[in-house]
């Protein structure tokens, strides 16, 4: 569990209820089921219309990064790497295959297996870096979903915020529900800012993020594979990877 998300997100929701409250305008202001529908249905029908189906259904998977973050342990790979590459020194390429099926990753999986089947390194690498652009790739334009409806959500609330003032103007004969309908009319554009600036917004930056920390992790683990299949000693390959821990 991401503790910085979590503790981001309460602040975020707390920053708009006590700010209400202090401001004098009360709980019951923030509640508008007209700005509700203009700003959430509004942005969902503008991503739906931009994104591919595959890629909307992948940015929904993968927000979860965000509070449940892929576990990334770079030192511990590199000391696995360094493991298979000392195995492989004594034993052959063929003494790690015990180790092909003890793989949660595919990734890495997939790589170490072609490691034993005595694949070119240039081969390896060749196909590997395909996958893994590829993945990155598809992952990167799962997390501009959210991006995109923080770009949406702002231009909602001012349509709802629109809307609302010409419900206004419509009953300038009666003051005595121009207050009310003044205000009603400008929570879309808390709504729509709000969701943006507090969620949106940053839940893309947070997993483009972990993406480009997959990315460079799984880089590392092409380079190791590569090196243990090239024969490389077990200490420069080590060396070389430990430019990757920051």
């Amino acid at each position: 569990m991401d503790r910085l998300s979590v503790i981001g997100s309460i602040l975020a929701l707390a920053s708009l209820l006590v700010g209400s409250v202090l401001k004098g305008a009360g709980l019951a202001a923030l509640w508008s089921p007209a700005a509700f529908v203009i700003v959430f249905l509004g942005t969902l029908a503008a991503i739906l219309l931009q994104s591919p189906m595959e890629t909307f259904k992948r940015a929904m998977k993968i927000v979860r990064w965000v509070f449940q973050p892929p576990a990334q342990d770079r030192s511990a790979v590199i000391a696995q790497i360094v493991e298979w590459s000392t195995t492989a020194r004594k034993q052959g390429l063929l003494g790690l295959e015990a180790q092909v099926a003890l793989q949660p990753d595919p990734f890495l999986r997939k790589g170490l297996q072609m490691v034993v089947d005595g694949v070119e390194p240039e081969s390896i690498r060749q196909m590997l870096e395909i996958e893994l652009h590829g993945q990155g790739a598809r992952d990167m334009a799962a997390a501009k979903v959210w991006e995109g409806m923080g770009i949406y959500s702002p231009t909602l609330g001012i349509i709802g915020a629109v809307l609302g003032l010409i419900a206004v103007m419509k009953n300038l004969a009666d003051p005595s529900k121009l207050g009310h309908g003044i205000a009603a009319a400008f929570t879309a554009t808390i709504y729509g800012i709000g969701l943006a600036n507090l969620a949106f917004l940053p839940v893309a930056s947070k997993l483009k993020g972990l993406i480009n920390a997959q990315t460079e992790e799984r880089e590392m683990i092409v380079e190791g594979l590569i090196a243990i299949a090239q024969g490389e000693n077990p200490r420069n390959i080590e060396a070389r990877l430990n430019g990757y821990v920051h």
